[in-house]
């Protein structure tokens, strides 16, 4: 199974954000969404670095709540790492075990083309773990 099977199943909505919106916006889209983390992107569509929840709470502790003023372009990380669709979920488990990473947008072509969170991963690995048990059930009681 590859990451573009979990893509074509979850959706590829991104939300994505510019480098100058303020932490305290994104934390209110990462709220109002339900998603851990946002994808900023430059004036060229290009991706620039990406915001978590785990980012905003550090730069909380780390400056205060005058954090929440500055832009995303302050805290976010700038070296983001991105996997691609033809990649296995096995090796994008364990890329993501490795980089201690909880979301990795998908890259192809040079362009955004979803993210994919480790619970998009946990949800699939538990589906076929769920269909691998029906088959075994289906072959000893048939």
């Amino acid at each position: 199974m590859s990451v573009k099977a979990i893509l074509n199943e979850k959706g590829r909505n991104v939300v994505t954000v510019g480098p100058r919106m303020t932490v305290q916006e994104a934390a209110v889209l990462l709220r109002d969404n339900h998603i851990g983390a946002v994808i900023i992107i430059d004036a060229d569509d290009q991706i620039a670095g990406i915001l978590t929840e785990r980012d905003i709470v550090a730069a909380i502790a780390k400056h205060g709540a005058a954090c929440l003023d500055k832009p995303v372009s302050a805290v976010m990380w700038q070296n983001v790492y991105c996997c691609t669709e033809d990649m296995s979920v096995d090796t994008l488990m364990e890329m993501m075990s490795k980089l201690r990473a909880r979301h990795l947008p998908v890259e192809t072509n040079g362009h955004l083309a979803g993210i994919i969170s480790i619970g998009d991963v946990i949800k699939h690995h538990i589906r076929a773990m769920e269909q691998e048990a029906e088959h075994i059930k289906a072959y000893i009681a048939g």
